[in-house]
């Protein structure tokens, strides 16, 4: 295990491999040299920049931005990218709110549209939140689950799909790795 709060001890077992796949391929990184802050929620400006990693961060020259609420920092490359590419789309026409926390259903929308928004075959019917899941994200959801991607989460004996909830570090980790 690369990152000390990253095991049997701290619960966070089941994210291990998946942790270690984006670190070693140097998608991921911790929030610290030993610690990878697994509880941490994940913001949108980080899932951009990820995913620009993990594309062999491409050029984004002659790109302008349309969001009025970022400013250049170490997310702007990605966020450039990803708004040229329709990967992402912001909160709004002119803002990105880099800073807010990535939900689990954007998370299944931004995969979607970044795999080229591929045909659908989950449902979501096991589910006991389905109907909470926003209209914009049903389509990516149904994917993500019938990629395997989502696999919902359990508590109280129900399964989940949290769309609304804020994606974890370790959450993300996985789905990623799912995904890649």
């Amino acid at each position: 295990d690369k990152f000390t709060d990253v095991s049997t001890k701290t619960g966070f077992q089941w994210a291990a491999d998946s942790i270690d796949f984006g670190a070693d391929n140097g998608i991921i990184k911790g929030a610290t040299t030993y610690t990878f802050a697994p509880s941490q929620s994940l913001t949108r400006a980080q899932l951009v920049t990820i995913l620009y990693r993990a594309a062999g961060s491409p050029s984004v020259s002659g790109v302008t931005n349309p969001f009025k609420d970022t400013k250049s920092d170490y997310y702007t490359n990605a966020m450039l990218w990803a708004y040229k590419n329709s990967i992402v789309t912001g909160t709004s026409a002119t803002t990105f709110s880099p800073d807010s926390p990535v939900t689990r259903e954007q998370i299944a929308a931004i995969l979607y549209r970044y795999a080229g928004s591929p045909s659908v075959t989950g449902s979501l019917s096991g589910y006991s939140d389905q109907a909470q899941v926003s209209s914009f994200a049903v389509t990516a959801m149904q994917w993500a689950v019938g990629s395997g991607i989502i696999t919902g989460v359990t508590s109280g004996g129900k399964t989940t799909l949290s769309a609304k909830g804020n994606a974890t570090r370790a959450q993300v980790a996985v789905m990623l790795h799912r995904f890649l």
